[in-house]
């Protein structure tokens, strides 16, 4: 059998005294103490099963969320556009806009140095031909993650305020990070609860039995916890109800 290391050791030992059901609050409390010993700014994730047949055109999950506490990661933004809007996202904060001369830069030298890119409508049809390029990477524009719009300015804010997009994969499981080891436990918390709050809300109408399945929360190189999805799913209403 291997040898556990130090951090191994503590690992096992915060595992060993966690209660049978653990809820949102006291996850974050063991996930910042196992945090301790990281020698790096560790990613805050979060796995959410669903009880959904993803096969099923009316049983996908996928939408956005602005993440209150942002997401701790600096994103570089791409916005394609025509006349005055490349200037109106220039002045919005893009990192990098422009029209035929960024596609022409995509599509024969595979430049790619952002994180999300924006579409204004009618500049869609000059990205058509990059599908093979950018939808293996997920940075395809698309409507309704907010990132084709005529509003760049806006979708540039929330994106640099900490928007992220949330899916279920084909085995119903959402994965998104909530934060960094930085960050305080409120602010994870936060996160996290607006999250699991946003996913509750795209429930499909379609989705028969338990919607939650399970909720997992964990870092980089951190151990995972398991959450009771019961637990959770009261804490949370009970949290946004009273505004704490």
């Amino acid at each position: 059998m291997p040898k556990l290391t130090k951090r191994q050791k503590a690992f096992e030992a915060l595992l060993n005294d966690l209660p049978v059901s653990l809820g949102a609050k006291e996850a974050v409390g063991v996930l910042r103490k196992a945090l301790a010993s990281a020698k790096f700014d560790e990613t805050i994730e979060t796995h959410i099963r669903l009880g959904i047949n993803v096969k099923h055109a009316d049983q996908q999950v996928r939408s956005t969320v602005v993440l209150p506490e942002g997401t701790g990661k600096t994103v570089r933004v791409c916005v394609i556009a025509k006349g005055e809007k490349v200037k109106e996202a220039e002045a919005a904060g893009a990192d990098v806009a422009g029209s035929e001369d960024l596609v022409e830069k995509m599509e024969k030298e595979n430049w790619l140095d952002f994180d999300v890119l924006i579409a204004t409508p009618d500049a869609m049809a000059m990205l058509g031909k990059l599908g093979k390029i950018l939808g293996p990477k997920g940075l395809m524009p698309n409507p309704k993650t907010g990132t084709v719009t005529f509003d760049v300015a806006q979708a540039i804010r929330d994106v640099k305020a900490g928007k992220v997009e949330f899916r279920a994969d084909k085995q119903g499981i959402v994965h998104t990070p909530i934060g960094k080891a930085r960050f305080t436990n409120d602010q994870i918390l936060n996160n996290f609860v607006t999250l699991f709050d946003a996913i509750l809300r795209a429930k499909p109408s379609a989705a028969k039995g338990t919607y939650v399945k399970s909720v997992y929360l964990t870092s980089t190189h951190g151990p995972g916890l398991k959450l009771d999805p019961s637990r959770v799913t009261a804490e949370v209403r009970d949290l946004l109800s009273t505004g704490k």
